[in-house]
């Protein structure tokens, strides 16, 4: 169930088995503040000298809860992971499936993270900690970043390791001439809206990566009182780009909003070669019962 309360309890449970102080500390410090799956830096580096642990370790700890946050109907297949930014934040990410959909509407752990980061304004990010070794699909979706060629991956079994480890002789961006790349800031302007939650999706359609196609989009929902926006983040490989709506829906659900519902979406696309708006028609519908409103920019 995609509910806060099946959060809550998974959580509670993790912190049973882990029985482990470290824990059972960030959990508590998850529920102080609402579930909100992100920590300062000045939060890691507190912890960091409480438990004489770096912060990569600190994140290997925290790999089981950020686990809690995975939606997995069709695989139950729990993966978490900690993206850690160069301002010394943690995000949490985790991966979602979407049952009663097609297999490509769903968000990979390190993806979500990513993302989670993205949105939240973080300007690069420096390390990725996941508990299972990233599929072709991340490595992928890695190699887009700002620090591709100095990103470390850490698992449990094996740290300090270059992206370009798990990638070698890699295709990415600078090959199709590429400079300004995913975490680079993004120079879009679109005629403004007078609807507060148009705006906003508007908004996050010119933070949108798409140098690929130029098929800037973005998403705004209304969750509760409350304004959610996901933006598109397209791949040299095409395949792993990241959908807006997507992004909208692991944010919330990284930011503890899971109970709070969406009664509003509003898509923001520039017209291109491609579009995303059928498919994101379609996840809208089975999941949330809900027609997006559509705004050509």
């Amino acid at each position: 169930m995609a509910t806060l309360f099946a959060l809550q309890a998974r959580l509670e449970k993790t912190v049973l088995e882990q029985n482990n102080p470290i824990i059972t500390t960030i959990s508590n410090q998850l529920k102080a503040q609402n579930y909100r799956a992100k920590f300062s830096g000045t939060q890691i580096q507190t912890w960091s000298e409480q438990f004489e642990l770096s912060p990569v370790e600190l994140a290997l700890h925290c790999l089981p809860l950020a686990a809690c946050y995975a939606l997995v109907p069709v695989s139950n297949f729990y993966v978490g992971a900690v993206a850690i930014g160069v301002s010394g934040n943690f995000y949490f990410g985790a991966n979602q499936e979407f049952s009663a959909t097609a297999m490509q509407q769903t968000i990979h752990a390190e993806q979500s993270a990513i993302m989670h980061a993205w949105l939240a304004g973080e300007q690069s990010i420096q390390d990725m900690i996941v508990n299972h070794t990233p599929c072709g699909h991340c490595r992928q979706f890695m190699n887009e970043l700002n620090t591709a060629k100095t990103l470390k991956i850490h698992l449990p079994h094996s740290q300090n390791n270059l992206l370009h480890n798990y990638l070698p002789d890699s295709f990415g961006p600078t090959d199709l001439n590429i400079t300004q790349v995913l975490f680079d800031a993004q120079h879009h302007t679109f005629e403004p809206s007078t609807d507060p939650l148009t705006q906003a999706a508007i908004v996050a359609a010119q933070q949108s990566y798409a140098p690929y196609s130029q098929a800037m989009s973005g998403i705004a929902l209304q969750v509760g009182e409350q304004v959610i926006t996901g933006r598109y983040a397209e791949n040299a490989a095409f395949n792993p780009s990241f959908l807006p709506l997507q992004s909208a829906l692991n944010y919330r659900r990284l930011s503890g909003l899971l109970d709070e519902k969406i009664t509003r979406i509003v898509m923001a696309e520039k017209q291109a070669v491609l579009s995303h708006r059928g498919i994101t028609e379609e996840l809208s519908q089975t999941l949330l019962h809900l027609d997006i409103e559509y705004i050509a920019v």
